[in-house]
């Protein structure tokens, strides 16, 4: 795998670097089984959904599937920021569970005994409304539980945890929510709930005080409903790893703990750490400089998890060639996807991407259903695309782009000329507008287009400049834009094709530098 200019957590002595993942897998959950450590996190409606990510050490991970393949028809046009919030990974009686909440239908549920081949067809727990960040928990005598947060954009309710109990099989709930804990005056912006037991002891993991600066809280109980204690275990401290927290505790087979948790950097998204857990007093202890309360604070360097040996160096893929059947796991579509969007042997070597007729606001890129995908994974990068579409009249372009609530991209229409558009959103992402910023007359229909990312602009932004090149060495710039990060997400790679139905463009040589 090439390496080169990608972020790197695995220091090769023996330490690690946070983050780990240097993208936006936000929400992350993490289970073990044997020697093996997978990871899931939240999608929303980007398909396909629910990213599997394994590792052997928790420092070097790999994309290896997704469980939903997609989603409920209301998301066959992009629903930004819906569909599937903080979901939680479990192993148990042999099969992969994967539970979360889908704010405006409920409780979903999917399963597998391979966690590399098909899942289960998503399987409605409880219809509700409000209800997010779901996780089991199947007790020791038989019973099954789910605990989950509310949405307060849909139900009215916030900062309140409940508990409710399931059928064995994972299919139902069979009894009403209790409400556990309220934190509106402690804890307020409680969400992110993890369900666990050890030593007798009930353990609630949840976020807390909001996600730019909030905090790790601990609640524990013997008794599954309650009441519990509470103890902040983790925060920011004195480093710059803002609001450490909304994440999963794993054990490794020699006793040592870790918990995975995001840090949400904005237009990055939420990227993904791990901090050493310490048990004491039945209380767990979370990264370094541990006070008399057990709160700590996140490590920034840090010896790796002791799995007994070292495993090689692993990145998420970014760039592509395209040479597969398959489309590589590192892309998704804005909203369910059709088979006809795309080939992938129409051209060997080429992907393929059709115009779906698409017209005035629904054919912007914030609202295009067929819009290809992929996370940002460093600070900086250069993307290049080779594109070529047959000649036209000007009706059709092939893009190359920046995805988030604000957003620009560079394109080739079919009569030989590049253009420059700039788009923003309002009212949180329910309305988009385009604009026209910069064209070029250029004859030529085959043509290489680049995004440069030059790091951050503030906080929320970063500067994108948007150039081309006929040749693939001599690039000319056309324009430059602000990036923002998406709804809940982080700004994404775009590329797509708009305009008449049956329309197209091959896409070859993605790079990633």
């Amino acid at each position: 795998m090439d390496l080169k200019g990608r972020w790197i957590s695995d220091l090769g002595n023996g330490r690690f670097r946070n983050p780990v993942l240097y993208a936006d897998y936000s929400d992350p959950d993490i289970v073990r089984v044997g020697e093996d450590f997978y990871m899931t996190a939240s999608s929303f409606t980007y398909v396909p959904g629910l990213p599997i990510l394994h590792s052997k050490d928790l420092v070097n991970w790999e994309i290896i599937n997704y469980a939903v393949k997609e989603l409920q028809p209301i998301y066959d046009k992009p629903q930004h920021g819906c569909g599937v919030w903080a979901p939680s990974i479990r192993y148990h009686n042999g099969k992969f569970w994967i539970f979360y909440g889908d704010p405006d239908l409920g409780i979903m549920m999917t399963n597998t005994d391979d966690i590399y081949g098909e899942w289960s067809p998503l399987t409605c727990v409880k219809e509700a409304v409000g209800i997010i960040d779901t996780c089991p928990l199947w007790d020791d005598d038989g019973k099954a539980y789910i605990v989950h947060g509310y949405a307060n954009s849909r139900c009215g309710i916030k900062s309140k945890i409940a508990v409710c109990e399931m059928s064995k099989d994972g299919t139902k709930v069979i009894s009403e929510d209790t409400i556990v804990f309220d934190g509106t005056v402690s804890h307020p912006t409680l969400e992110g709930p993890k369900f666990y037991k050890r030593n007798g002891y009930y353990y609630i993991m949840a976020p807390a005080g909001g996600v730019p600066t909030g905090w790790e809280v601990v609640f524990r109980s013997k008794n599954v409903y309650g009441p519990y204690e509470d103890r902040i275990v983790l925060r920011q401290g004195k480093t710059d790893i803002n609001g450490p927290h909304q994440g999963g505790w794993v054990e490794l087979e020699n006793g040592e703990s870790w918990f995975v948790h995001f840090q949400d950097l904005e237009v990055y998204g939420r990227v993904v750490h791990i901090q050493p857990v310490t048990w004491i007093n039945d209380w767990p202890a979370m990264g370094e400089n541990v006070d008399s309360g057990l709160c700590g604070q996140p490590v920034l360097e840090y010896e790796k998890p002791n799995v007994g040996k070292e495993y090689p160096v692993t990145a998420i893929a970014a760039s592509d060639d395209f040479s597969s059947d398959t489309l590589g796991l590192q892309w998704q579509w804005q909203a369910n996807n059709c088979s006809d969007w795309y080939s992938l042997t129409e051209n060997p070597g080429n992907l393929r991407l059709y115009g779906i007729g698409a017209k005035d606001e629904d054919a912007y890129m914030w609202n295009l259903p067929n819009v290809l995908t992929q996370l940002w994974q460093a600070s900086s990068m250069i993307t290049t695309v080779k594109i070529s579409m047959p000649k036209g009249t000007g009706k059709n372009k092939a893009a190359l782009g920046v995805a988030g609530l604000k957003y620009g991209y560079i394109a080739i229409k079919d009569n030989g000329t590049v253009i420059f558009v700039k788009g923003e959103t309002s009212g949180g992402g329910a309305k988009a507008k385009e604009y026209l910023v910069a064209d070029k007359i250029i004859t030529e229909t085959s043509v290489y287009l680049r995004t440069e990312v030059i790091g951050h602009r503030n906080a929320m932004e970063a500067k994108v400049v948007c150039s081309y090149s006929l040749d693939g060495k001599h690039f000319s710039e056309l324009g430059e834009f602000d990036a923002m990060q998406g709804k809940w997400v982080g700004a994404k790679h775009a590329i797509f094709v708009t305009g008449e139905q049956g329309s197209y463009a091959d896409f070859s040589d993605f790079k990633v530098m």
